[in-house]
């Protein structure tokens, strides 16, 4: 038995001690689709086959004593939701044995858990080192508000090694990364980042939101945090907002000490349907990727487009790198940025708008993750607040698109973007 899979049949034991004994032979180790539907499920008195919603805003005690010792601690159990709550603890329970890590803890969104990273394991002073290639949303934050308050940002190329030992600081405390990442799909050598944190004593953090624990397990991998926006691919169905990070119960701690102090909390609504989003999350991810692979291989043959930023591709320079961390067979994940080239009358911005607007299935809007193929501009959409310089240092030009390929027939798919592609 493998070290990742003894960690894993530790974790379905540490987290799911409410589980009814004929719910689950906790004795034997299962695989990734029985946790992702069996796990971290906390039974009721009332027997429930499927997770309850907890929708409470608080909790009664048995007698005031009772509550103070919930409050001064002598005492374990549910104090107020935006401290814990049933439905929220089933999904971090389930979302950390995926993730094989020892806790997660939920946020309202990924944004959410990004910023609580950052008042968890930041400080004045300290020093935050991340990828160039980011969500626009994240390198504002870092920008607008973490420098506000003292920490020193600073960004290096994703894929250069050397650049991300370069830049390392007396001060650095953490470097933060997506991979893939946003809206080019690149992709960070995450055990080369872990040997070069932990040499000096900074903690890794990789947000695993475009390849899901189903595709890749940064912890595995060296990673100290696991960061997800839930609102994509944890849910796939595009209806609510939350977030998470996974990684030790000592990390998850401080995180949790943020969140139940600043209120960055998930609804029990959402967690009981990012629960069953996990459910499917291994065989949505399959189906994904495979249209993914080919919708791909379209777009690299088309006469119209110049660039197809995606590491299925076998010519890709990290193609070889995502094989070695993915673990699904051909598991590349669904998010591709593409360029398209500026004919006739078309400059790069107007000639990607006229593929996007061309299309009459795919969904032209600003999610991911989605069982809808979506569509947008990052320069005019997700990465429009950064200046023409931080756009040009991500790689974001006025000619990429991003897409998230979906599960509709991938021919329909395909035939969809031709309309544009064929047009220009």
């Amino acid at each position: 038995m493998s070290q990742s899979q003894v960690q894993n049949k530790d974790n379905i034991h540490s987290l799911d001690a409410n589980w009814r004994d004929d719910a689950l032979d906790l004795e034997l180790n299962y695989g990734m689709q029985t946790i992702a539907v069996r796990a971290g499920q906390h039974r009721t008195d009332e027997g429930e086959h499927s997770e309850a919603i907890f929708t409470t805003s608080s909790y009664v005690y048995r007698s005031a004593v009772d509550a103070a010792g919930h409050f001064d601690g002598t005492k374990t159990g549910n104090v107020y939701s935006r401290h814990t709550n049933p439905s929220v603890r089933t999904f971090e329970r389930r979302l950390a044995a995926l993730e094989n890590g020892e806790r997660a803890v939920a946020t309202a969104s990924g944004m959410g858990a990004i910023l609580t990273m950052c008042l968890a394991y930041l400080k004045a002073g300290d020093h935050l080192l991340a990828a160039n290639q980011l969500f626009g949303s994240s390198i504002g934050l870092f920008n607008n508000y973490m420098a506000k308050f003292g920490v020193e940002v600073s960004y290096v190329d994703c894929f250069d090694n050397d650049a991300w030992a370069n830049a390392v600081q007396p001060n650095t405390k953490v470097i933060y990364c997506e991979s893939p990442s946003n809206p080019l799909a690149q992709i960070c050598d995450i055990g080369y980042l872990s040997q070069l944190c932990k040499a000096n004593d900074i903690l890794l953090v990789v947000d695993n939101c475009f390849a899901t624990p189903a595709l890749q397990r940064p912890l595995d991998l060296g990673a100290d945090v696991v960061i997800h926006s839930a609102t994509k691919y944890l849910d796939g169905q595009g209806r609510v907002l939350g977030g998470a990070l996974v990684g030790s119960d000592k990390l998850m701690q401080e995180a949790f000490t943020v969140i139940r102090s600043g209120g960055i909390s998930m609804s029990p609504f959402n967690a009981w349907v990012f629960t069953k989003g996990l459910e499917t999350l291994k065989l949505r991810m399959q189906a994904h990727c495979s249209n993914a692979n080919q919708v791909a291989e379209f777009l690299v043959n088309h006469p119209n487009v110049s660039t197809v930023h995606f590491s299925g591709l076998s010519d890709h320079p990290s193609h070889e790198l995502t094989k070695r961390q993915h673990h699904m067979k051909d598991g590349f994940g669904a998010i591709m940025g593409f360029e398209v080239k500026a004919k006739g009358t078309h400059d790069p911005k107007s000639a990607a708008w006229h593929v996007i607007d061309s299309t009459q299935m795919v969904s032209i809007t600003n999610n991911l993750g989605d069982a809808k193929t979506t569509i947008t501009h990052p320069a005019t959409t997700t990465h429009f607040r950064l200046s023409a310089q931080e756009r040009a240092e991500a790689g974001v030009k006025d000619g990429l698109i991003r897409l998230s390929v979906g599960l509709e027939d991938v021919e329909d798919i395909i035939k969809d973007l031709a309309r544009g592609l064929d047009s220009l």
